[in-house]
């Protein structure tokens, strides 16, 4: 093999293997954990869930005002129940409840012929599963943020500490204990 060739072979071999470590070294997202314990693995299968409503907050959770389109999604046992009339039939959710907000920023579509806003940049995937036994002191809700950086492409929990799905998410949510502690009800379709 000549200098050249062995050259390049070796080069090949440093790209391949710079590729493959890259690849190793980007998060799996289904190893973080909130800092109350909840686990993005928890809710794996979430970005295949039925979509139950959209929204648009004024400021989104972490307090920018730089627009944010929600998608929020829930699993079949919570779509179930939703069609079923909970909350607005007296019953709550039942335990294995799980619904997700996928939060990204607004952009406008430059393809379209009118003014069409879309999700941008991912911002946040925030989760929240109902289970009695382990969210005693919250109703039987658990709460769970993880905020995404871009430029990393890795997520990480959202809050100051583990009390924080008690503190801030739930305190929140005392506002609607009338639907379950549940913002987003199921619209007609």
């Amino acid at each position: 093999m000549t200098n050249k060739r062995m050259m390049l072979a070796v080069g090949f071999v440093a790209v391949v293997v710079g590729v493959l470590v890259s690849i190793a070294a980007a998060q799996d997202r289904f190893t973080v954990k909130s800092l109350n314990g909840i686990a993005f693995s928890e809710f794996k299968g979430y970005d295949a869930w039925q979509n139950v409503a959209v929204s648009q907050p004024g400021v989104s959770m972490t307090g920018a005002s730089d627009g944010i389109t929600n998608v929020i999604l829930a699993n079949p046992v919570m779509i179930n129940a939703y069609k079923s009339g909970s909350p607005g039939n007296g019953k709550p959710f039942p335990d294995g409840s799980m619904i997700t907000k996928i939060a990204w920023s607004q952009v406008q579509m430059p393809e379209s012929p009118y003014a069409v806003t879309v999700p941008g940049t991912l911002k946040m995937v925030s989760f929240i599963m109902k289970d009695s036994k382990r969210f005693p002191d919250t109703n039987g809700w658990g709460y769970a943020q993880f905020l995404y950086d871009e430029k990393s492409r890795t997520f990480s929990a959202f809050g100051k500490d583990a009390a924080f799905g008690k503190t801030v998410c739930h305190e929140c949510h005392t506002r609607v204990k009338n639907k379950d502690y549940i913002f987003t009800s199921y619209p007609g379709r």
